[in-house]
């Protein structure tokens, strides 16, 4: 639980220094200016949010922005050719009208991530995602073995996922400047975004 909360506090920090995370379309509203000048270490969850919003968020209807939410169970940094990530990930494409991302599309991947260490950062691999449909449960249980209960706890939990969603949009809308306080899904009320 330690490390998932320290894990949570460097993604944190790493959007609000204005972390890059790649839109769905070329050009999200009012994007923050970026240098060519400076090369950054790139670290795994910055190669997790790119992977989620260049591979899986184009699967989707596309929208102006594409944003990433997910909370990390578990990491095994042992082997630095395969480091092993354990997370209830979800990707949202939205478009930016007044104030409001409006969600377009997105979805759930649950799954373990493989990654390793290329030039200043990291590349995935592989990505194990869970199944749809009737072979969910035994393939949940698969991939996260001794991690299913953490796993099952935190998927099953639509109040703590919406507010880490929340969170992770309010990252992305500070760090990139786009003018949004609310999102809303379509058919539901308008949530404003955290401010601090």
């Amino acid at each position: 639980m330690k490390l998932m909360k320290q894990l949570w506090m460097m993604a944190a920090i790493l959007f609000l220094c204005g972390a890059s995370v790649t839109g769905c379309k070329e050009k999200a509203p009012e994007p923050q200016p970026e240098s060519d000048d400076v090369v950054e270490e790139e670290s795994y969850l910055m190669t997790i949010d790119r992977y989620l919003t260049e591979n899986i968020g184009k699967q989707y209807a596309p929208g102006q922005v594409c944003i990433p939410s997910y909370t990390v169970i578990d990491v095994d940094e042992s082997q630095t050719d395969d480091i092993k990530v354990w997370g209830d990930f979800w990707v949202f494409n939205y478009n930016l009208s007044g104030d409001t991302l409006k969600t377009v599309s997105g979805g759930s991947h649950p799954g373990l991530i493989h990654l390793q260490q290329a030039g200043k950062g990291y590349e995935v691999k592989a990505f194990d995602v869970v199944a749809d449909g009737s072979d969910n449960l035994e393939s949940a249980k698969k991939i996260f073995g001794d991690k299913y209960d953490q796993f099952h706890d935190i998927n099953s939990n639509a109040k703590k996922r919406e507010a880490v969603r929340a969170r992770m949009i309010a990252d992305y809308v500070k760090a990139h400047q786009i003018s949004a306080t609310m999102f809303q899904d379509y058919g539901w009320p308008v949530v404003a975004l955290p401010l601090n």
